[in-house]
């Protein structure tokens, strides 16, 4: 059977550049948002390509919604041997104009999610001592932008999950990166999203061979 590739927070953007690269390589895609109608256009433009996808809408800030998610994809799909993390929300504005619940739901999508996502798939990951889990970070966890602390928050807390993770997981055949981009992501330029998601198959892939938890992509 064809290996699994599960894309959380799949959008026209990263998401759909991973998939396309991922199913490139013979990887069936789950697809993964909270809007059915954008998991539809991505599902109709992989299908052009040749990429078989299904799709499941799912918030990713609800950790019941997410797992029912996942265990649909195990259940119609299989287990995945890549898990990609690409869910994120915040609220722009002045930290101090932010409300503690909006701060709570950014950090729930970005990190929560996260959480509850690996906590999913690394019980098979962990019986057949493989597979990769990738998170998209952004340079936002280590600077926060005037008005985007929301995102510096969610992002940081993601980041240190992702090297909790990684360091936890060390010594099996599980691979656990982030990927942290430094810039915006835009088509034609050096964040074009099918860039970034070669860096996702090369951590995938080992072709950089590179160990380190953090991979900082700088265009």
């Amino acid at each position: 059977m064809a290996p699994i590739c599960v894309i959380i927070g799949t959008g026209p953007g990263i998401g759909l550049a991973v998939a396309r690269r991922f199913g490139k390589e013979g990887y069936q895609i789950a697809l993964l948002a909270r809007s059915a109608s954008t998991l539809d256009d991505i599902q109709a433009e992989l299908k052009r390509d040749g990429i078989t996808s299904m799709t499941f809408a799912t918030d990713a800030g609800v950790p019941e919604q997410l797992v029912g998610a996942l265990q649909q994809v195990a259940a119609h799909m299989g287990p995945p041997e890549v898990l990609v993390y690409n869910a994120v929300a915040f609220t722009p504005g002045p930290l101090s104009a932010v409300s503690p619940d909006d701060l709570v739901v950014g950090f729930q999508v970005s990190a929560g999610g996260a959480l509850v996502a690996v906590q999913q798939v690394l019980p098979h990951m962990r019986a057949q001592n493989q597979g990769t889990i990738i998170f998209t970070g952004g340079g936002a966890a280590l600077t926060s932008f005037p008005g985007m602390a929301t995102l510096s928050i969610g992002k940081a807390a993601l980041r240190m999950l992702a090297l909790g993770l990684a360091q936890e997981l060390a010594e099996t055949g599980v691979r656990v990166r982030t990927v942290t981009i430094f810039g915006i992501v835009a088509p034609n330029t050096p964040f074009d999203p099918a860039r970034i998601a070669e860096t996702y198959w090369d951590v995938h892939s080992q072709t950089t061979g590179s160990q380190d938890a953090e991979i900082r992509y700088q265009g």
